[in-house]
């Protein structure tokens, strides 16, 4: 799966509310990266031989690809965010999305010599450095781009968002393809959610509406988002409204998998609950709440 990759480091220029505020309001996932990482340690440690070498449902990597592929991600944010180095950078003619799927695919290559053990260590210790960065973070800085969401600036605490949903979503890719539970409950999968849900403006950028016309997403036991079209461009609100022009329901399993390309948008229509305008809710199947080069 390709990763999100970092934008620029926190900074110290504050956001205008009324530029920022389409995005939706503020998620503070601070609090959220230590459980994670700790329930994701210990999965990791749990593993049998034969779990480590499960295929999963990233095309071509087993469950340790992935695992490898997380420590890449904590290696690439540290190194740029914390400590400012930036090495690699695309190709001339080379997509960001085919960038990031090459050297995703060759940093797993390069760890397939790395052993379990020493790969969950590796994990632990750097894992722990992600998490503390984070505690420190300025989260209503703005940022760099989360390029899902959209190609300008955006604030920090949606680049914090972005990076425990996606550690959220590989820690969940590991549990599917070992067969083990993963952190389901509303704690952690209701900001990976919201999280998700703030590419829905992006997702409906050339999508042509009257202004004022809305667009209700609803996931079953998590409440829903409105995504509203304004003069300039369609914005976010978490709210559910009694009239929208089109609405979207979807259950919980079914909106992260379908956010991450797990499913794709004609698999999610067919467990989705469609009422008004059908094509408006068919255009918010088309989210994509990573960094993705097409189905």
């Amino acid at each position: 799966m390709p990763s999100s990759m970092p934008g620029s480091a926190p900074g110290s220029v504050r956001p205008a509310d009324a530029a920022t505020a389409w995005l939706g309001p503020p998620i503070d996932v601070r609090p959220l990266f230590a459980g994670q990482q700790a329930a994701f340690v210990d999965l990791l440690r749990g593993l049998g031989d034969d779990e480590w070498a499960r295929p999963t449902v990233c095309p071509g990597w087993t469950v340790k690809d992935i695992a490898a592929h997380v420590l890449g991600d904590h290696v690439g944010r540290l190194s740029m965010l914390r400590d400012g180095y930036l090495a690699l950078r695309p190709r001339d003619g080379e997509a960001f999305p085919a960038f990031l799927d090459r050297i995703n695919d060759e940093w797993v290559t390069a760890a397939s010599r790395i052993s379990p053990p020493l790969l969950v260590e590796l994990l632990s210790s750097v894992g722990d450095q992600v998490v503390e960065f984070w505690q420190g973070a300025d989260i209503d800085a703005m940022g760099g781009s989360v390029s899902w969401a959209g190609p300008e600036s955006h604030p920090v605490w949606l680049d914090a968002a972005r990076d425990f949903s996606e550690y959220w979503t590989h820690h969940q890719q590991i549990c599917d393809a070992a067969g083990r539970s993963g952190l389901t409950g509303p704690r952690y999968l209701e900001p990976v959610l919201d999280t998700f849900m703030r590419a829905l403006p992006h997702t409906l950028r050339d999508v042509s509406a009257a202004e004022g016309t809305v667009l209700q997403v609803v996931i079953e036991g998590f409440g829903g988002w409105t995504c509203t079209r304004g003069p300039g461009r369609w914005a976010l609100l978490r709210e559910t409204r009694a009239d929208p022009a089109a609405l979207l329901g979807l259950d919980a399993d079914t909106a992260w998998r379908l956010c991450t390309r797990g499913i794709a948008p004609a698999r999610a229509a067919g467990h989705a609950r469609i009422e008004g305008d059908r094509a408006l809710a068919e255009a918010a199947l088309n989210i994509v709440s990573i960094i993705h080069s097409g189905d």
